[in-house]
């Protein structure tokens, strides 16, 4: 009992196309079942606008403005207490209130503004480099760099 020979199968070139297609190309699909696993609670699905909202708070602006503003607060509580510690009178007679006020203001918005300025530069620099470093490692925004 002989097995007549078996003929070899031709692809046609839609088929070849097909084929092409479906091991190199892109075969991303829309679904919209989408399964996410639940670990501590529900899971929801951020809409586009809180994506924008979340984008802003992560960017580099926002991150350096907020730096400014929280060291200027820290360097104002700091300048504070070392004005109302260090006493800086060198005049041998007694100082009016005014007088006491107008150094601590002074020495408080000088801390303050020295602090917000290394904050805000700090910030900037750090948060652009980190910036730099995802893009160059293969990041979704590479093709801002060229």
């Amino acid at each position: 009992m002989s097995n007549p020979p078996q003929q070899k199968r031709q692809l046609t070139p839609e088929e070849w196309t097909y084929l092409t297609h479906y091991f190199v190309g892109n075969n991303q699909r829309f679904r919209e079942n989408i399964i996410i696993p639940k670990n501590l609670g529900p899971v929801q699905i951020k809409s586009n606008e809180e994506k924008m909202v979340e984008a802003f708070f992560e960017s580099c602006p926002f991150k350096s403005l907020m730096s400014c503003v929280m060291g200027y607060g820290l360097g104002a509580a700091i300048g504070l207490f070392s004005s109302s510690v260090g006493p800086t009178a060198t005049n041998v007679e007694q100082q009016t209130a005014r007088q006491v006020f107008q150094e601590m203001k002074a020495t408080t918005l000088s801390y303050a503004k020295n602090f917000a300025v290394i904050g805000a530069i700090f910030s900037g620099v750090e948060c652009t480099i980190e910036t730099v470093m995802g893009w160059l490692a293969g990041g979704d925004d590479c093709r801002l760099l060229l």
